[in-house]
């Protein structure tokens, strides 16, 4: 059951008659709170999904990870994301579609966020494994989400985007069992910081996040809490890490990552962004890796047995490791 407070905000802000709700989709991290389907009767549109944050007075996470400092991120974090849906998230197009927003608000210590249904929308398929073509359509979005957002400072967003970055994960590092990708974190997390080309990455673009479309031929994302500034390398190999295991690693992501750099490029000139795609693509090419690394050194603090460390993991691991900037 909706509060009728809450029942009343939604009605206003999408002209509906009467609000039901209609499904619970999944509960947040932590029990935080639920995403919510809405049904909507006198209205324009038949639904909207709600997320309902409401931060919990005993917190159980999942794999025993609690703090002071976990609890302010994820607070940050929902804040984050309604910034992200009141000042930026309409400028994305039709090849990096995200779900309009009707309404942003906190409510008694809770969060609101109200927004589009993609599955009405035409984006109703969620996927576990992938097929190359739809490999292809995640990366053009993050191609042009990138390229949207290229060269922009994160106002109102994260500094770093990514729930992992190391400014906010010093429990994880503390607790790393590989110690001399340890002693590399801060050079790994220095070069990513310090890319000469930055844009705005989604932070948190695994397969799940994706919704693709009825048509076969679109995607769109969604969970925004995340988003910030760095290199998108972070978003791509965290992606690709998602959806491959370890011999697909090995064979497929040197084509996969000329793929996004096609898209990059196009997406760039589409934008008429004033930036040497050549020097772009070296750049970020050589830091792919060290993204992937990055991403190892938080699983390793976090939950060093997670299916994602496996031989191509520790192949870049070892290969970064080897040089001089990181083991300076």
């Amino acid at each position: 059951m909706l509060q009728p407070s809450l029942q009343r905000m939604v009605a206003e802000a999408t002209y509906a008659k009467d609000v039901i709700p209609d499904e619970v989709i999944q509960s947040l991290w932590s029990g935080y709170g639920e995403i919510i389907r809405l049904k909507l009767s006198g209205a324009d549109i038949h639904s909207v999904i709600l997320k309902h944050v409401k931060p919990p007075t005993v917190i159980h996470h999942p794999r025993g990870w609690h703090s002071d400092a976990s609890h302010a991120r994820k607070l940050k974090s929902y804040a984050v994301e309604m910034h992200w849906y009141e000042c930026w998230s309409a400028r994305c197009n039709k090849y990096c579609r995200v779900p309009k927003s009707y309404l942003t608000a906190t409510h008694d210590n809770e969060f609101i966020i109200l927004l589009e249904d993609l599955d009405v929308a035409g984006f109703s398929i969620r996927k576990e494994h992938v097929e190359i073509t739809d490999i292809y359509q995640c990366l053009r979005w993050l191609a042009y989400f990138h390229a949207i957002f290229l060269g922009e400072a994160p106002k109102g967003l994260w500094d770093s985007g990514s729930y992992w970055h190391l400014d906010t994960r010093a429990d994880e590092l503390e607790n790393m069992q590989y110690k001399e990708l340890q002693q590399a974190a801060p050079n790994i997390d220095y070069m990513l910081k310090h890319a000469r080309y930055q844009t705005l990455i989604h932070g948190d673009a695994k397969l799940a996040n994706f919704c693709f479309g009825d048509d076969g031929q679109s995607v769109a994302a969604v969970d925004f809490q995340y988003v910030g500034g760095g290199c998108g390398m972070k978003d791509v190999a965290y992606f690709l890490g998602s959806c491959l295991d370890d011999k697909q690693c090995e064979t497929l992501i040197p084509k996969l990552l000329d793929v996004y750099f096609e898209y990059l490029k196009q997406a760039s000139n589409e934008q008429a962004k004033q930036v040497d795609s050549d020097a772009l693509e070296a750049e970020w090419r050589n830091l792919f890796p060290i993204a992937w690394v990055d991403f190892y050194r938080f699983l390793d603090g976090w939950m060093p047995g997670h299916w994602k460390i496996n031989s191509y993991t520790r192949r870049l691991a070892s290969d970064v490791l080897k040089t001089s900037a990181c083991t300076s």
